[in-house]
C-alpha cells in the first residue's frame, strides 16, 4: 500500500514543492516543483509578507494537483536561518554546602538556557518575537572556581559556573507559517527544522554517535548542524552562502545579478565560460582563471562556516561535514573547509540525493545536493512528525512544540518559571568590621525545590508527554546570617604558656562597638569587634595578670655619691624555651 506524501521547502529565494509516494520503508521521488519569489516575500527563512508567500504556496499546490490529486495536507520546515543562536553562563555560590549532584548541575544548565533566552530578548530586533522555542543546547564548559573542568559532579568548592551554547525558534516563525498554509487552504500534516530534516535523511540515529558536521549551503545563508554521542546536540547560522560567490563573479566581470548566477553554475559543467558583461561584450575565460579570480570569496565563504562549525562544536574539530544545498557545489569549497578545519579533503564531501537509502526518482528530476532538503522535509516529518504538546505547570497550561525529546526543563521554559525559583532563597548575610577589615558572613543556603510529574518525584531533565502534570513544591529559604565573637577567633589565637612552672590560657581579648564582649556575644549588623592578643612576653604577662612579675625584670641599681650605678649581675634573667630573651620578643 502506498502514501503519497506532499511537502513544500519554503525558502528565501524560491518554495520548493514536492510529492513523495512511500510504499513500506521505500521512497519514490513522483515530482518537484521550484518556483521562485516575485518579491521580497521573505527575510532570514522568517515570512515577511504571508499573502504573497500563500499565493506562491497556492499555484504550486494548484499545478502539482493537475497530476496528483487533491493535496491537502502538506509538510513543511522552519528555516535552518531563522533559528537563533546565543551562549551564557550560569553562576552559583557553593561554599559551605553538599558536594554538587546530577539534579543540582541540570538545574544550573536550565538557569543558563535561560539566561540564554533573556540575552535574545534584550537583543531581539522586532518587538513581536515575544517568546521562543528552545530546539537544543549543549554545554560548552563546566568550570569550579574559575577553571575549566570535565564534571562539575560531586565536586566542591566556592563557585560552580555552566557555559550553554543554546539554539531558539522564535515563535512567530511558525505561526507565520501556519497563517500561510490556512490562506493556501492546506492543513499541516507536520513540522521540522530544515537541519533536521536533512540530518534525518544523510545521518541515520546510528551515525549520530559520530561527531559530524551537517551543512545546507544556500543562496543567503548557511546552516549548520552538529552530531554526536547520538543525538544532535547544536545548530547555527552563518549569512554567508552562495550569493557571495555570485556577487564576486557580478563584480569581477560586470555582470547583472542573474546572469552571474547563470555564470557560476556553468562552472560545475564547462572548461570555457561564455561570460557577456553589462555593456555587451563577449568573451570565454578558461574554468581555472574564472574559479581563481573568485577564490577570495570562496575562502571567505569556507571560513566563515569553519569558524561556526568550531564555535557550535567547543572548538573541536568534527570527524567529517557534509554539505548540501545549491551553494555547495561552489567550486573547491570542499577543499577550502577541510583546510579551515584542517581535515583531510576526504572528510568534507558534497552529498546528493543518491547517498539517500531506499531512495527512487523519476528520470526528469535532476541528482543534486539542492533537493536534499526538500525530500529530507517529506520523510522527516512522516518518520518523526513534530507536534504540539499540552501540559500543566502549577495549574497553568501551557503548549509546547516538540522539535525534540520535551522535558520538564522544556515545560518550565515554556511556563517562564526561573531555575533560580527551583531553590529556596539564601538568608541576609551579616557584615561586620574586624580589626578594620570588612568581612561578610553568608545566611544559610536555601533547600532545593521538589519537581512532582503527575505526582511523582522527578527532575528537570525527566522526558514528559501530552497532558502530563508538572507541580513545583518550592524550597525553603534559608535563614539569615547568625553569629557569635566565638566564630571570628581562630584556634590559633587560643594558647597554652607556662610562666615558672605554672601553667596559663592566653586567651584573645575582644571589643564590640569598644566595650569589653563575651565569647557567645551575638553579633549584629556593622558591629565593629576589635580582637587583641598577646604578641610579645610582655603582653603575655599583663594577659595573664602577672603585672607585677614584670617588676623581677627592672634593673638593679644603686646610688653611691649621688649616683645610679647599673649592677647587672644582681638583675633577674629572662628566658624563653630556655634561651635568654627579652620582655618585647614575640610568642608564638
Amino acid at each position: 500500500m502506498s502514501e503519497k506524501l506532499f511537502a513544500l521547502d519554503i525558502g528565501t529565494r524560491s518554495i520548493v514543492g514536492i510529492i513523495l509516494v512511500q510504499s513500506g520503508e521505500k521512497y519514490h521521488v513522483a515530482d518537484i516543483l521550484v518556483k521562485e519569489h516575485k518579491e521580497r516575500a521573505m527575510v532570514d527563512g522568517q515570512i515577511h509578507n504571508v499573502l504573497l508567500v500563500a499565493q506562491l504556496i497556492q499555484e504550486i499546490k494548484e499545478e502539482l494537483e493537475k497530476t496528483h490529486g487533491p493535496l491537502t495536507k502538506v509538510s513543511v520546515a522552519a528555516a535552518g536561518r531563522s533559528l537563533k543562536t546565543e551562549q551564557a553562563v550560569a553562576k552559583i555560590d557553593i561554599k559551605n554546602r553538599p558536594i554538587l549532584t546530577e539534579d543540582d548541575i541540570s538545574r544550573l544548565e536550565l538557569q543558563a538556557v535561560q539566561q540564554a533566552q533573556q540575552q535574545l530578548l534584550q537583543n531581539k530586533d522586532d518587538g513581536t518575537q515575544s517568546h521562543y522555542y528552545c530546539v537544543g543546547y549543549s554545554v560548552l564548559f563546566y568550570r569550579l572556581d574559575g577553571e575549566e573542568i570535565g564534571n562539575l559532579l560531586d565536586q566542591q568548592g566556592e563557585k560552580a559556573e555552566i557555559e550553554v551554547i543554546a539554539t531558539f525558534l522564535p515563535r512567530v516563525v511558525v505561526e507565520s507559517l501556519l497563517a500561510a498554509l490556512k490562506r493556501a487552504n492546506l492543513e499541516m500534516e507536520a513540522l521540522t527544522l530544515e537541519p533536521i530534516a536533512a540530518i534525518n535523511v544523510l545521518i541515520p540515529p546510528s551515525m549520530r554517535r559520530l561527531n559530524v558536521a551537517l551543512v545546507d549551503i544556500g543562496a543567503g545563508t548557511s546552516d549548520i548542524a552538529i552530531t554526536d554521542h547520538g543525538t544532535i546536540v547544536a545548530y547555527g547560522m552563518v549569512p554567508t552562502a552562495g550569493d557571495e560567490i555570485t556577487e564576486a563573479l557580478s563584480d569581477k566581470y560586470l555582470l547583472d545579478f542573474p546572469v552571474a548566477d547563470l555564470t557560476k553554475r556553468k562552472l560545475q559543467t564547462e572548461e570555457e565560460i561564455l561570460i557577456q558583461d553589462i555593456l555587451g561584450f563577449d568573451q570565454y575565460f578558461p574554468r581555472n582563471e574564472v574559479i581563481d579570480s573568485i577564490r577570495p570569496a570562496i575562502r571567505q565563504l569556507a571560513e566563515a562556516i569553519g569558524d561556526e562549525i568550531l564555535r557550535l562544536n567547543n572548538q573541536r574539530t568534527p570527524k567529517a561535514v557534509m554539505l548540501v544545498g545549491g551553494g555547495s557545489l561552489t567550486p573547491d569549497i570542499t577543499k577550502e573547509i577541510s583546510e579551515v578545519l584542517q581535515l583531510p579533503s576526504n572528510r568534507v564531501a558534497v552529498r546528493g540525493i543518491d547517498a539517500i537509502q531506499n531512495l527512487t526518482k523519476e528520470e526528469h528530476i535532476p541528482v543534486t545536493p539542492e533537493l536534499v532538503t526538500p525530500i529530507g522535509i517529506a520523510i522527516a516529518a512522516k518518520k518523526a512528525p513534530v507536534q504540539y504538546m499540552s501540559v500543566t505547570v502549577n495549574g497553568q497550561v501551557v503548549r509546547l512544540f516538540e522539535l525534540k525529546e520535551m522535558t520538564v526543563a522544556d515545560a518550565l521554559l515554556a511556563a517562564n518559571i526561573r531555575a533560580k525559583q527551583l531553590y529556596g532563597k539564601p538568608g541576609a548575610a551579616l557584615s561586620v568590621t574586624v580589626n578594620n577589615q570588612s568581612i561578610f558572613i553568608p545566611g544559610e543556603h536555601g533547600t532545593p525545590s521538589k519537581i512532582l510529574l503527575n505526582g511523582e518525584e522527578a527532575s528537570t531533565k525527566s522526558l514528559i508527554r501530552s497532558r502530563d502534570n508538572i507541580q513545583i513544591i518550592m524550597g525553603k529559604d534559608g535563614e539569615a546570617a547568625n553569629a557569635i565573637v566565638q566564630d571570628l577567633l581562630d584556634d590559633a589565637l587560643f594558647k597554652r604558656i607556662m610562666i615558672n612552672d605554672v601553667a596559663f590560657s592566653l586567651k584573645p581579648k575582644v571589643f564590640v562597638n569598644d566595650n569589653i564582649a563575651s565569647y557567645d556575644h551575638k553579633l549584629q549588623e556593622r558591629d565593629i569587634v576589635r580582637i587583641e592578643v598577646a604578641e610579645t612576653v610582655e603582653q603575655a604577662f599583663l594577659f595573664c595578670q602577672q603585672k607585677y612579675v614584670l617588676k623581677n625584670f627592672e634593673p638593679f641599681k644603686i646610688k653611691f655619691d649621688g649616683k645610679e650605678i647599673y649592677l647587672q649581675q644582681f638583675t633577674n634573667e629572662l628566658s624563653l624555651n630556655g634561651i635568654p630573651s627579652k620582655l618585647l620578643a614575640a610568642i608564638h
